[in-house]
């Protein structure tokens, strides 16, 4: 009976920890596009994501929006991987995330559905309704802004995006 009453609460805290934010959507700015075909080919791989519901690209600066499936978790490596995949680089990725009541500041973490949110150079503030979030992790930006990040960022696991095994997405407001 203990073991029923464990696992009840253990489904509980962990629905309440994920409806506190939601991905809705990103816009993923890609470099190296030259061609419609290369849109396609770029396009073709991120449909693949289980997570994506639609995908709307913006041929005249390089961007596709993809929305987001309700409740399903996100993986923002999976999006960078498709777009690698194709023979591109994500040179841009800004989420919009739907934020409940959620307190953060400068060099503080947030999780929620599998993903964990490290806030840098942020005011303390209380997030409610759509924020749209910027990555700031290898691959998700330039490399020569990165490697600049790496000597003004002191967040733990920028230069690895790891903080104890875990992956930590490195984000500003």
């Amino acid at each position: 009976m203990k073991r029923y009453i464990i696992y009840a609460v253990t489904a509980i805290l962990s629905f309440a920890t994920s409806a506190n934010a939601q991905f809705i959507k990103a816009d993923v700015q890609v470099s190296g596009l030259t061609c419609s075909m290369c849109q396609l080919a770029t396009e073709k791989a991120l449909k693949t994501l289980d997570f994506v519901s639609d995908i709307k690209p913006d041929l005249n600066k390089n961007v596709y929006i993809l929305t987001f499936k309700k409740d399903k978790n996100v993986n923002l490596d999976q999006i960078k991987s498709k777009v690698k995949g194709a023979g591109f680089s994500v040179s841009k990725l800004v989420a919009t995330v739907n934020f409940n009541d959620v307190k953060v500041s400068n060099n503080t973490q947030y999780k929620f559905l599998g993903n964990t949110l490290h806030f840098v150079n942020v005011p303390s503030r209380n997030l409610n309704g759509t924020t749209r979030i910027t990555l700031l992790d290898k691959g998700f930006i330039p490399d020569n802004t990165f490697k600049k990040n790496t000597v003004e960022i002191k967040a733990p696991g920028y230069k690895t995006g790891q903080v104890g095994g875990v992956r930590v997405y490195h984000v500003t407001i």
